[in-house]
């Protein structure tokens, strides 16, 4: 195999919520390819420090911007403003996300809109203003980070699980729409890794039944979503689209 299939040399990189956990590995993966990275998040300080992390190992430029993705005119400034800071952009990772776990009797209105927005809308709305200068340049990847809670699901979590299904269709129905153009989209759809989304919503009964819910009797460290994001990015998976790449220990594989 041609390694060089799996370069990112002359690429540029958008990463949203790209300070920490999977984001951050993610961007770092990219940088360490020879992408350019812009990263974003709601928190400047997150952001420098990643950004400075990454760039001291990586000798990539990496640069950031603070953006809320559940307000509609930052999701617009933070396509504009990585635009025009680096140029353009070859590869968008809609990684931002949240999860608040209610009973389908106890979701309250602005919490499912809060979801709706952050982990289904905001993808779309960065899908649909970064794939015109996709599609002028005739590449691109757009890579939304789903969840195998959009494949199954488990108590409280009919918000969370709705939104992640989405984005299924969404990269379905998106990577039709840009195939002649040679953007392929699809979905990384992690199991149980150890980042701070689970750690503020599991107690330590459930981490532990879900470290075992899975057949490597694990979670997995960030660093091992590495690979498949950098696959579906580089010329390596420039076959795959319209698809869902599942990276979960084997929990989808062990139904008992």
């Amino acid at each position: 195999m041609n390694n060089d299939r799996f370069s990112l040399v002359g690429r540029t990189a958008l990463v949203t919520g790209g300070s920490k956990g999977l984001g951050k590995a993610v961007a770092k993966a990219f940088a360490q390819a020879g992408a350019e990275v812009f990263i974003s998040s709601r928190t400047e300080k997150e952001l420098q420090t990643t950004a400075a992390e990454i760039a001291a190992v990586t000798a990539a430029r990496v640069e950031y911007g603070i953006a809320d993705m559940t307000r509609r005119e930052e999701v617009e400034r933070l396509a504009e403003t990585a635009i025009q800071r680096m140029g353009k952009i070859d590869i968008l990772v809609n990684n931002a996300g949240a999860n608040i776990p209610q009973s389908i009797d106890r979701i309250r209105d602005e919490d499912w809109s809060y979801l709706v927005e952050l982990n289904l809308t905001s993808c779309m709305a960065l899908s649909r203003a970064l794939a015109p200068g996709m599609m002028q340049r005739r590449w691109g990847r757009i890579i939304h980070v789903s969840s195998i809670m959009g494949l199954a699901s488990t108590r409280g979590r009919s918000a969370y699980s709705a939104t992640k299904s989405a984005l299924f269709g969404l990269a379905r129905a998106s990577a039709i729409d840009l195939a002649e153009y040679n953007i392929t989209v699809n979905c990384l759809a992690p199991g149980p890794f150890a980042t701070d989304l689970p750690v503020a919503v599991l107690t330590p009964e459930q981490w532990k039944a879900l470290a075992a819910s899975t057949a490597l009797n694990r979670f997995g460290d960030a660093g091992e979503l590495e690979g498949p994001a950098l696959l579906l990015a580089s010329d390596a998976g420039s076959y795959i689209t319209g698809s869902v790449l599942v990276v979960d220990g084997g929990a989808m594989a062990k139904a008992f």
